[in-house]
């Protein structure tokens, strides 16, 4: 007994050495960490290993990089297979027979109407420096300068792709409503609040005296994830497509979080029918290792040599990943499944609405799942009136908000939204750690619960992960009641 607690301490020791450690020597920027204090050392699909011994359902998947999960046995192949072929690991943008491969089967999984007629240009290693070679793509190609973008969207962290997020402001970037039926911004939600919102779209365009010149492109994310998984209409989806067409506006979809199957179609562009110009991918399409990449009409082409470079455009060892997972997604139907699974899920999760009181709104689409956490003390008709109150400000439409119809389950009724509850989603976000689940937090303030589980998560983890959040929803309304659920605890 004293052998095993002597060894159970010293695991427990070296796992709280390594995270002191972390706090004395990283950034203050770190985020993940803060919120997740688990030292990972061995992964296998779902489910994460930590230095602790403790065993924890990955919810969170990088952020939806794992789209097979951890270490799945297709990637680990894919990339011993170049290791010990002694191929070069790096290569800048020299043609070798890994990214022939790749770019072969990226081009079968594209939309329809870009396939046959796409370039593809290979960036620095993450989604913000594709969103970047977008901007600079169109802007070439176009000869204008300003960028359309939507309330709560989230691009990336460098400059370019920052200025066109929701929480930054530039003067070349002009802001549009995103819809959205929970928190919608013009107080209607549904199909009216869609339309609305592709008219004040419409307005600043052909308004003379909008401030807002005509545009070199627009960039939308067909489900906004950071912004709180909120999926956009496939009416205004078409919408906004016209619209851009008409008018000769590149239209950028931003498929960083939303590709390879996540939404349940393998680009959730697909779910509307629409064909964008640009598409700006990262995260799954390199197997859990760093790749991005801008596909793009060919008559957008304009760059000369060497306008757009990056030294690890050339990794090897991603687009071998990269390979093997788009293939795998494809030839196992892992689309389907994410949408077959997601309904159920989605279905499931929004019985938490009417059990809990500080659970607001379920949303998603496919694998892609946000809960928002509300106060149930709150003045939900002041929150009403405060939305409203935003249409009679000059500037942009704020709001955080929800999709009126999840694809997934069908059209909701708009409800009257309650004060949003950063609090409350944090203790939610801790309870679940405590019971060995690990899940995200996004939205306007930080108070959704988000879930992006890997495409092969099973059925039964699928239960283990609904009854782990519900466990934990309910731990913290119980605190909560009791006046003690926002006091962070541990």
């Amino acid at each position: 007994m004293a052998v095993a607690e002597s060894v159970s301490g010293g695991v427990r020791g070296a796992h709280e050495g390594i995270l002191r450690r972390q706090s004395a020597r990283e950034s203050a920027a770190r985020t993940y960490a803060r919120a997740l204090p688990i030292v990972p050392v061995r992964a296998r699909g779902l489910t994460i290993e930590g230095a602790d011994g403790r065993r924890y359902l990955d919810c969170l998947s990088g952020a939806g990089t794992l789209a097979l999960g951890h270490n799945h046995p297709v990637v680990l192949e894919a990339i011993r297979k170049v290791l010990d072929s002694g191929a070069p690991l790096s290569v800048l943008d020299l043609a070798t027979p890994v990214k022939d491969a790749f770019i072969t089967e990226l081009f079968r999984t594209l939309p329809p109407g870009l396939a046959d007629r796409a370039r593809v240009q290979f960036c620095g290693p993450a989604g913000t420096d594709a969103v970047e070679a977008a901007f600079k793509l169109v802007r070439a190609a176009t000869g204008r300068a300003g960028i359309l973008a939507f309330t709560g969207a989230y691009h990336g962290m460098t400059t370019g792709a920052l200025a066109a997020s929701g929480g930054a402001c530039d003067v070349r970037v002009a802001r549009l409503p995103y819809p959205q039926d929970y928190r919608c911004p013009f107080g209607v939600g549904g199909p009216r609040g869609a339309e609305l919102a592709a008219r004040w779209t419409e307005s600043v365009l052909d308004d003379p005296k909008s401030g807002v010149p005509l545009p070199a492109g627009m960039i939308l994310e067909p489900v906004q994830g950071e912004g709180g998984v909120i999926p956009a209409p496939d009416d205004w989806m078409r919408r906004m497509r016209q619209i851009t067409a008409a008018r000769a506006i590149p239209l950028i979809a931003d498929e960083v979080q939303t590709g390879v199957g996540r939404t349940g179609a393998f680009w959730a562009v697909e779910h509307s029918g629409v064909t964008p110009d640009v598409m700006v991918l990262s995260k799954a399409i390199g197997g859990s290792l760093p790749l991005a990449v801008v596909v793009y009409r060919d008559d957008l082409d304009v760059w000369e040599p060497g306008a757009h470079a990056g030294t690890f455009r050339g990794n090897q060892l991603a687009m071998a990943a990269g390979t093997a997972t788009l293939a795998h997604v494809r030839e196992n139907g892992l689309t389907e499944r994410a949408a077959v699974l997601g309904s159920r899920m989605f279905s499931q999760l929004t019985d938490l609405t009417r059990e809990f009181a500080c659970v607001g709104d379920v949303r998603g689409r496919g694998l892609m799942i946000g809960v928002e956490v509300v106060d149930p003390q709150g003045d939900g008709e002041a929150e009403t009136e405060r939305q409203g109150d935003a249409l009679l400000s000059p500037g942009p439409v704020p709001g955080p908000g929800n999709d009126p119809a999840p694809p997934t389950a069908g059209a909701q009724t708009p409800r009257t939204p309650l004060p949003a509850a950063p609090e409350l989603a944090a203790a939610v976000q801790r309870e679940c750690l405590r019971r060995g689940l690990i899940v995200e937090l996004g939205g306007r303030h930080a108070s959704v619960v988000r879930l992006l589980p890997p495409l092969t998560i099973s059925d039964e983890q699928a239960a283990a992960v609904l009854d782990r959040l519900a466990d934990a929803v309910a731990a913290v309304e119980r605190l909560s009641q009791a006046g003690g659920a926002k006091k962070p605890s541990g």
